[in-house]
């Protein structure tokens, strides 16, 4: 988790330089349809009549393949993420290890296909050896970048465990605040050399004989920020990161480097020139700030910045790879992303509580929209990782005795578990609706993929109208569907509904059947839904 103004200072103008850029939107246009053949979803009491749209879909006109590592997530030792959230001995739902199982399971249900840790802010003050060894001799350490107290009982062999019972590949992000190149190269070496050298013997005394293999290495987190310890510039940040990236690969050459950025060519540039080399990833960050945007379009409208950060994040890549002869390019790892509520809650002391956002059926709008953008640019993103699993800004929110799964939960699981392979370029001719930062964006947001083993299409749809439902002409290009088809629906009676302990399945997924066939068929598509429609061809 990255709070970009916890301590008071100048946020970095992102918005302003992506305004600069103009935010980029899908194809637009005025759509025609015909009379819906499936109903209106019970309950949603539409109160203007439906808008009208096109989707035409070619199984021809392909974006590339998804890279399962855009299913990611990360945990953070802020507020109850770690300590209450995915630990906690003394719970009876704990196992043998100290660990939720219930949040355990319900993490394995999101197909986690890699998991970042520790930090985030605190990776730029955390030292690794603090928590390794046995429990009762680990230093407790104040957290200087969230405020709180860190007992270090959480340390590098309790995750590598987490990450195993989930099925995820460990993301470790080295300190490159206040840590050494040393430090970061010890730390590869604890956990990925076979033995025979000190800190690789040191891994089997602490109880894991054979080396974890991390693969994904981070190097520092943010550092272009001033709220991060250890700030720096992108010369100083790309002169250390060489070096860095040097001892680490030189301690074991397989692993592969996730360097530090934000979209913003004039540190990306230089960073990549310098790392040209080494990195096989470059990073960027996306938060949607609801305490900025306020009004529900513009924050359903803010996905055009990230579509827009994430171009700027490739275009400089792409030029840089290019430039050094690279046989494959630098990859956009999104390593961080989500929407936001609160943003002053990371300057609060003491405070476990930080971060816990009650999400709405609007932010699992949102959601879907976004997973929508990054699937939409799997040629270039490769890596995504959401911020964050448990408690903190999460789908996933824990109590003495259960856990509740968040409207955000359900989006995540559905992608996750049900997306093709291949992304389509699906023609989206939508009405649009008005925002003041992003211009005019579509009611629809879409995203097809195709499974070519069983000839399956995917469709998802986010109609972002609040007052009406979308009724949409889905159209072939030389070839025909199949019905049935499966359906599955993600909605609820207004935006503001939200899963409480009282109604905990008030916003979920539900699944029908619809009849849709041949070269050219309607759909409609409830107010504030997210929709997955599944179809042979």
């Amino acid at each position: 988790m990255d709070s970009q103004n916890k301590r008071g200072v100048q946020k970095w103008t992102r918005r302003q330089f992506m305004k600069g850029m103009g935010a980029a939107s899908v194809a637009l246009g005025s759509g025609s349809g015909l009379a819906a053949a499936n109903p209106a979803e019970p309950g949603q009491g539409a109160s203007e009549p439906p808008i009208q749209a096109t989707l035409k879909i070619d199984l021809e006109r392909r974006l590339g393949e998804v890279d399962i590592n855009i299913y990611g997530n990360f945990i953070e030792h802020i507020g109850r993420c770690i300590y209450g959230g995915i630990y906690e001995p003394d719970s009876p739902l704990a196992d043998a290890d100290g660990d939720r199982k219930d949040v355990l399971d319900a993490a394995r249900k999101l197909r986690v296909t890699q998991l970042r840790w520790p930090g985030g802010n605190f990776a730029s003050g955390y030292h690794w050896q603090d928590g390794i060894g046995p429990k009762a001799k680990r230093p407790a350490r104040y957290n200087l970048a969230w405020f709180q107290l860190e007992p270090n009982q959480f340390g590098t062999d309790e995750f590598l465990k987490v990450c195993g019972k989930i099925g995820a590949e460990p993301y470790l992000c080295v300190n490159m605040g206040t840590g050494t190149m040393d430090e970061a190269s010890y730390w590869v070496e604890y956990c990925n050399h076979p033995g025979g050298t000190y800190y690789s013997d040191l891994r089997k005394q602490n109880g894991h004989a054979e080396p974890y293999k991390v693969k994904y290495w981070g190097l520092g987190n943010e550092m272009w920020g001033p709220w991060q310890i250890g700030h720096k510039d992108a010369t100083d940040y790309a002169k250390a990161a060489v070096e860095f990236a040097k001892v680490m690969k030189w301690m074991d050459p397989s692993i592969k480097l996730i360097a530090c950025g934000n979209g913003d060519p004039d540190w990306d540039r230089p960073v990549l020139q310098a790392l040209a080399q080494h990195a096989d990833y470059i990073s960027v960050h996306y938060y949607a700030l609801t305490d900025e945007l306020k009004d529900d379009y513009e924050i359903l409208g803010s996905t055009a910045e990230l579509d827009a950060l994430l171009r700027a994040s490739a275009a400089t890549a792409r030029e840089v790879s290019a430039k050094a002869h690279r046989s494959t390019p630098i990859y956009t790892a999104l390593d961080e992303w989500n929407i936001l509520y609160n943003w002053s809650d990371g300057a609060k002391r003491n405070d476990v509580h930080k971060f816990e956002v009650p999400y709405n059926l609007r932010d699992a709008l949102w959601v879907a929209a976004a997973f929508n953008v990054i699937h939409r640019h799997c040629a270039s993103v490769r890596f995504a990782n959401l911020a964050q699993l448990v408690n903190v800004i999460a789908p996933i929110q824990t109590q003495p005795d259960s856990i509740l799964l968040l409207t955000t939960y359900y989006p995540l699981e559905l992608y996750a578990s049900r997306a093709g392979r291949v992304v389509l370029d699906v023609l989206n001719e939508s009405p649009q609706f008005s925002t003041r930062n992003f211009g005019d964006q579509p009611y629809l947001d879409v995203m097809g993929t195709y499974d070519e083993g069983e000839r399956i299409v995917k469709l998802a749809v986010v109609n972002r109208r609040k007052e009406g439902d979308a009724l949409a002409t889905i159209q072939f290009e030389g070839l025909s569907a199949k019905g049935p088809g499966r359906a599955f629906l993600i909605t609820a009676p207004s935006l503001d509904a939200q899963n409480t302990l009282d109604r905990p399945h008030t916003v979920s997924i539900r699944e029908a059947h619809f009849t849709g066939s041949g070269d050219r068929w309607q759909y409609r598509f409830p107010r504030h839904s997210i929709t997955w429609l599944e179809f042979s061809v």
